[in-house]
């Protein structure tokens, strides 16, 4: 009973989803949702066998080992002996009969995944509102603020962690309740196009841009045309949809102008008083900002429990989201007193040290310029009555192509003005940052993020506020793991 009551999906249903495909077996155990990985796969759940990184065929035995329902195949899988109900997908002949599938070079089980999470977007009630988020920075911070928000309101969908990818938004889709009354879904890019290909399977009412700068330039000739990709976000927009632009952005009349040739509304936010929604005051601190908004005729003032302006900017967002599909936005916003930033992404730990504590920031799970510049003034805003010394653990931003040096030693006067007192950097490129900086904040270089967590830990003392940043792929998550093993974390 327990099963049924949280079934996603019928077998019959699930396989009318995906009609190039065809049972080997039949599924009379309810669908609890789905997994493309058996590491986290949950009993009830199909096995998605994706082609991607790694063969997912090679994985089915393991799936149906920790108790999936079924797994979704390609049709020449030879199926093994701990194998229970296959669903086997052959695209070759239905590609030449159905048009919608002309633009897909994908596998066929993520063809049939993304059929999936289309039938999951294609079943909600009429009454339920999407939300797509997109943007350089900020979009997963964005995406729980509205999901803290939307949940004091009703049902809530949105996806998990940063599943904002080829599979990851179908994926998010697939395993999307019928009776939600509200889902945010992520959508990153890092290639023209590829939002484009995403939006149409979430087909949201509202589409942010959280903002547009400098990242992926090893991808893109120009940031303007990062802005060009971002803006096909409004292409998938339902009939009537809502826009959400940032006014403060230098793409904001290029983000309009492409949102309004799709026939969206556009409603604006930022820190500037021309903004739709803009905030009257936001006064920060340590622990967060009180911000005063303004949104159409109506004034809202909210608490929010995460540090820096760049966030309060990102929660003017989601207000104007929340303004743009009826929500009762005074009611919603009371959820952002209570929400920490989310892990990797500004999330506050004290370490226990001799005499005392301190204060790590991580922000390990991804940078770019205008991000790290963000984190840098946030680390300013510590109080010296509480932590003597700033310590930056600063690793490489990756993707930026032939400027990148350029971009990561630019980041020195954002460092001399967070007023750091001890740097530390790891790989190629911010070495050219290292190489810029004073001798007299120097505190050491290594190439990878291993070799600094022996530099850093035996440099840190009681009452020293430690930031870590870096695009996840420097691996800087590494050494605050690190750091929490060395330093007994306070309230564990």
């Amino acid at each position: 009973m327990a099963a049924e009551k949280n079934a996603l999906w019928s077998f019959d249903e699930l396989m009318k989803a995906v009609p190039f495909a065809i049972a080997d077996g039949h599924g009379d155990q309810p669908i609890t949702g789905f997994s493309i990985d058996t590491r986290t796969l949950k009993p009830g759940e199909v096995f998605v066998a994706l082609t991607d990184q790694r063969d997912g065929h090679d994985f089915v035995p393991a799936a149906f080992g920790a108790g999936a329902a079924a797994a979704i195949v390609d049709a020449g899988y030879e199926r093994k002996d701990a194998d229970g109900v296959l669903i086997r997908c052959d695209l070759r002949d239905y590609r030449q009969i159905n048009a919608q599938l002309d633009r897909e070079t994908a596998g066929d089980t993520l063809v049939a995944l993304q059929w999936i999470g289309d039938s999951a977007r294609q079943r909600l009630s009429p009454s339920a509102r999407v939300i797509a988020v997109t943007g350089s920075a900020g979009k997963t911070g964005t995406k729980e603020m509205l999901r803290a928000c939307l949940s004091r309101l009703g049902k809530v969908h949105a996806s998990q962690r940063s599943f904002n990818n080829h599979w990851g938004v179908p994926l998010t889709l697939a395993n999307m309740p019928r009776d939600v009354d509200f889902a945010v879904l992520e959508i990153g890019m890092n290639h023209a196009g590829e939002i484009a290909a995403l939006v149409p399977w979430v087909s949201p009412h509202a589409a942010i841009v959280t903002t547009v700068e400098a990242v992926h330039l090893e991808h893109f000739e120009s940031v303007e045309a990062i802005a060009h990709a971002k803006a096909e976000i409004f292409s998938g927009l339902v009939s009537g949809g809502a826009a959400i632009i940032k006014r403060d952005s230098p793409y904001f009349d290029l983000l309009r102008v492409r949102a309004q040739a799709e026939a969206a509304r556009v409603i604006s936010f930022g820190l500037d008083g021309r903004a739709d929604v803009y905030a009257q005051s936001v006064r920060l601190d340590e622990e967060g900002s009180d911000i005063v908004a303004r949104a159409g005729h109506d004034t809202i003032s909210y608490r929010l429990a995460m540090p820096g302006r760049h966030i309060a900017e990102n929660s003017l967002a989601a207000v104007a989201a929340l303004q743009a599909i009826g929500a009762d936005i005074s009611k919603a916003v009371e959820a952002l007193a209570a929400l920490p930033p989310p892990p990797g992404r500004g999330a506050r730990s004290l370490l226990k040290a001799a005499g005392g504590h301190i204060l790590l920031i991580d922000e390990s799970y991804n940078a770019n310029p205008a991000s790290m510049r963000a984190a840098l003034a946030t680390l300013s805003g510590v109080s010296r009555l509480k932590y003597a010394r700033k310590i930056a653990v600063l690793g490489d931003m990756l993707e930026l192509g032939a400027a990148a040096r350029e971009l990561h030693r630019g980041l020195l006067d954002a460092v001399m003005a967070a007023c750091v007192d001890q740097l530390f950097v790891c790989g190629p490129h911010m070495k050219s940052l290292y190489d810029a900086a004073p001798a007299a904040i120097k505190g050491g270089y290594a190439e990878t993020a291993e070799g600094l967590t022996d530099l850093v830990a035996g440099a840190l003392r009681a009452g020293d506020a430690v930031m870590v940043k870096a695009s996840n792929g420097t691996r800087l998550g590494v050494l605050t793991a690190a750091l929490r093993g060395r330093f007994a974390v306070e309230g564990t």
